[in-house]
């Protein structure tokens, strides 16, 4: 009872006092701005080292060196052995994929990255010009348009699998039905078409995620800036060309990374909907990678392909940033 009665004794003002006590203490310290962003930026940065700079490093380690991660003997150093092995007619590779290699697994991830990206940025800019615009129901449609991406990677893979199997596909169905097609047509077992059908299904996934982007840069342009263009007598094209590209800029920068860095790393959709084939029609890097490694078990040739794609998409990043950052740009 003498517990409670002094603990309801206690006032507000009798908290708010400790507070400013232990504030009073902290501010004792002092600290400089210098010493105070150190402290504060050290647990994100211990974050980074351990989940992603220590990785990294291990990794290029690990292409310099041959051996099993499941052997008991330890890993031997052997220089530039293992790229010199990817490019070349290394033991490992002969029989991979029926042949393909790296060099047509840097094919198909090209092929994939920069012609999906650029479709990707035109309809996701035409999405959002139209969701930029006042109608009815206009959040709806802001928050339909998103269901594709959604959608994980590896589930909607094995959807579209289904859609464009030869035998019993809706697609097949829906396309001899209208007279487009006389016969079913195996889109997933033939390498070209294959290929094709994973393009249509990463531009059908993803122009809503670049839509999303591109609309939240479109509504940080002022409205001001139209209204004066259009007292000046400007066209919709010439407002679109002198205001909304150049001040979309930013935005572009940003839905081009996030996008082409994804793309160039694809694995989920490959995966699921073909396994890479056929005849490694589909193979991208990252699953060459997976293939090389987990399939073949060899660690240190997988290493260097993981490097290889590391500085390849850090390439494309820098040519990126030094095309279009431009901080005066507002």
């Amino acid at each position: 009872m003498a517990e409670t009665a002094e603990s309801s004794s206690r006032s507000p003002d009798t908290e708010g006092s400790g507070r400013q006590n232990r504030l009073q203490r902290y501010r004792d310290l002092q600290f400089s701005e210098e010493e105070l962003a150190v402290i504060l930026l050290t647990p994100v940065v211990s974050f980074l080292f351990a989940v992603s700079f220590y990785p990294i490093f291990d990794t290029i380690v690990g292409s310099l060196h041959t051996g099993y991660v499941l052997e008991m003997n330890p890993r031997q150093f052997v220089g530039l052995e293992n790229y010199r092995n990817l490019f070349g007619e290394g033991p490992y590779l002969d029989q991979l994929l029926n042949g393909g290699g790296i060099w047509n697994a840097l094919r198909v991830s090209l092929i994939y990255t920069f012609v999906s990206v650029p479709i990707e940025l035109a309809l996701g800019l035409g999405i959002a010009l139209l969701l930029n615009r006042d109608f009815k129901g206009k959040y709806f449609a802001q928050a339909a348009i998103l269901f594709p991406w959604a959608i994980p990677t590896v589930i909607n893979a094995r959807i579209w699998a289904w859609m464009f199997n030869g035998q019993y596909g809706v697609i097949n169905d829906l396309l001899m039905r209208v007279g487009i097609l006389e016969t079913q047509f195996p889109f997933l077992a033939k390498p070209d078409t294959a290929l094709i059908a994973m393009l249509f299904i990463t531009i059908w996934k993803t122009s809503s995620f670049m839509a999303l982007i591109l609309l939240a840069g479109l509504q940080s342009i002022p409205d001001h800036l139209y209204e004066a263009a259009r007292m000046d007598g400007a066209s919709r094209l010439r407002q679109f060309r002198d205001i909304t590209l150049p001040l979309l800029k930013p935005t572009l920068l940003v839905a081009l990374i996030f996008r082409t860095l994804p793309a160039f790393q694809a694995f989920g959709l490959p995966f699921g909907l073909t396994g890479g084939g056929p005849s490694s029609a589909t193979t991208t890097l990252v699953l060459f990678d997976h293939q090389l490694t987990f399939n073949r078990l060899n660690f240190g040739e997988g290493a260097a392909t993981a490097t290889l794609i590391t500085l390849i998409a850090a390439a494309i990043a820098m040519i990126y940033v030094q095309t279009l950052y431009e901080p005066e740009v507002r």
